[in-house]
């Protein structure tokens, strides 16, 4: 079954409950919905992970973590969704939403940034791509979530599927070999 999948690379949600970074939700993590691993659970959390990873803000484990509440979805899978952009990751995949952004709104895609380590510069430049990566991040982001919503949920149906056929077959060639 999937549950083994993804249960074979979760942490222990007896030791992530007395974590200190996460005692600020306090009652929430004794949710059972929030650790059940079931192919809505599973799937909920594919698309509040994936969709956080894509915010270009500081804290998208947090805010994962407090859609997780909300949604009931799987906390360790939502927030470890997140890690899709890593230091490693970020650049590409922040590149790549800024010029689907700035393709969307019609503006001029930046490639000679002139940079200078003052906060005025700093300022200014991140005000001239804050929108085309906000809105590039944002599409991308609801796009992905929801195809990994549903690619994980058919998954999970697939899988259970054929789980039931290779019993019914095993079933049906033991009954015949008994009957022989």
């Amino acid at each position: 079954m999937p549950r083994k999948i993804f249960k074979k690379y979760m942490p222990d949600q007896h030791k992530l409950r007395a974590h200190p970074s996460l005692r600020w939700l306090g009652e929430h993590l004794h949710d059972p919905n929030l650790w059940h691993l079931t192919r809505k659970s599973v799937s909920r959390a594919f698309l509040v992970g994936v969709f956080c990873a894509f915010l270009p803000i500081p804290g998208q484990m947090l805010v994962a973590a407090v859609l997780a509440l909300f949604m009931a979805s799987n906390l360790a899978i939502s927030i470890g969704l997140v890690w899709l952009t890593n230091p490693i990751t970020i650049p590409p995949i922040f590149y790549f939403t800024y010029r689907i952004g700035a393709w969307l709104l019609d503006s001029h895609i930046r490639k000679d940034i002139s940079f200078h380590w003052d906060l005025a510069t700093i300022q200014s430049e991140i005000a001239a791509i804050w929108w085309p990566l906000l809105l590039g991040s944002l599409l991308t982001g609801i796009l992905l979530s929801l195809l990994s919503y549903v690619a994980v949920h058919w998954f999970w149906i697939w899988h259970v599927n054929r789980s039931w056929r290779k019993r019914k077959q095993i079933r049906a060639t033991r009954s015949a070999d008994q009957n022989d």
